[in-house]
């Protein structure tokens, strides 16, 4: 079984990713006592290298981080690399949602194509490092639907979906489809080679 120290300190996203891996590997938590990683990359890669970087250096151990974005086309690919920040530093999922809401208010749902990009990458205290990318094609709806998942889950209707958005969908089908499991069994792969 891997051992992989979380560098996400965000509930959700660790729920799903233990997920994801259960069976696999074991996720042991972020460190107490560590202060926050920067995102400040321009990039998905950027930020997940920045992320699981500085948790192995603190933890000693090896570490994995995911950074993901919602890329839409109407908006020339916002809000991209910038997506837990869309409509702010500290925003909320709510703040986000309405602000990505308003931004399409003018766009018909034939031009609301959007994709989901994931990277997940660890990083080993030798310096070495093991990187793999998921994503997953669809559109934004009109309105939130749904009440599972988080973030832009109850606007994003995969395609794969049959027109169900994350949030309809429960967390074992949604993972099943998603930029991030698919990332997360990508990486497991590589890393059990």
């Amino acid at each position: 079984m891997i051992e992989l120290v979380c560098a996400s300190a965000n509930p959700d996203k660790v729920a799903e990713m233990a997920e994801v891996l259960a069976g696999a590997a074991v996720l042991l938590p972020r460190p107490p006592g560590m202060g926050e990683v920067a995102e400040d990359a321009e990039s998905l890669e950027g930020n997940a290298r920045l992320k699981a970087l500085a948790v192995c250096r603190f933890a000693g151990a090896p570490a994995l981080a995911d950074d993901t974005g919602l890329e839409v086309d109407a908006l020339g690919g916002a809000p991209g690399v910038r997506s837990a920040r869309y409509a702010g530093p500290d925003a909320s999922y709510a703040a986000n949602l309405a602000r990505l809401l308003s931004d399409l208010r003018d766009v018909a749902p034939p031009q609301r194509s959007a994709r989901f990009r994931t990277v997940a990458m660890v990083c080993y205290p030798d310096g070495s490092e093991v990187m793999a990318e998921g994503a997953v094609a669809g559109a934004i709806t009109t309105e939130p639907r749904g009440a599972g998942g988080f973030g832009y889950d109850p606007v994003f209707a995969p395609v794969e979906a049959g027109g169900l958005t994350f949030s309809e969908l429960g967390p074992a089908a949604k993972n099943a489809i998603s930029h991030r499991g698919r990332a997360l069994r990508a990486l497991l792969e590589l890393l059990q080679r």
